[in-house]
């Protein structure tokens, strides 16, 4: 309920578009736009810094500090006794990211997917549209759209909220 009251915030006040883009038997697009208060240079990089505002509820460990994204290519997740790959990175530019794998359960499935972020300059040279979408297809039981399109927008719906309030605000809530 707390993500659905943050993305009913975001859109009521006009700064955020979030949704399932589009959906199959083979799969799902997930999409979020979202207006940050800050140049995309710092949104990039706030973006890098990823352990400070995803939410530890959506890790491994436990705990979002364990989270990076590092140059040799990969949001990777220290564990006690190893680590976890969650996605590698394929294209890495000022004013883009892109990422290939499975997030969290998905990684458990015969899905992949592609995840990309956008940092677009506006008029304003002091604001960033951020936009995020995540293709995934392939194979998982109970089928892509039907049993995961949903949750995997509520949590990325999540984590961009987290990013925008860590963006502006120094706090990722």
């Amino acid at each position: 309920m707390k993500v659905l009251g943050i993305a009913v915030a975001l859109l009521a006040a006009g700064t955020a578009h979030a949704e399932v883009a589009d959906k199959d038997a083979a799969g799902f697009q997930i999409r979020h736009v979202v207006a940050i208060d800050a140049p995309p240079a710092k949104v990039r990089a706030a973006t890098l810094d990823i352990g400070r505002w995803w939410n530890s509820s959506h890790t491994y460990s436990g705990d979002a500090k364990n989270l990076s994204i590092d140059a040799a290519g990969c949001f990777c997740e220290k564990l006690p006794d190893g680590f976890v790959r969650h996605m590698s990175i394929v294209y890495s530019a000022p004013d883009a990211l892109r990422m290939a794998g499975g997030l969290g359960p998905l990684a458990t499935t015969g899905a992949g997917g592609h995840l990309g972020l956008q940092f677009d300059k506006t008029a304003d040279p002091n604001k960033t549209q951020l936009t995020l979408t995540y293709d995934v297809g392939g194979y998982a039981k109970g089928g892509l759209a039907q049993t995961w399109a949903g949750p995997v927008d509520g949590v990325l719906g999540e984590q961009v909220a987290r990013l925008k309030a860590y963006v502006e605000t120094g706090k990722p809530q």
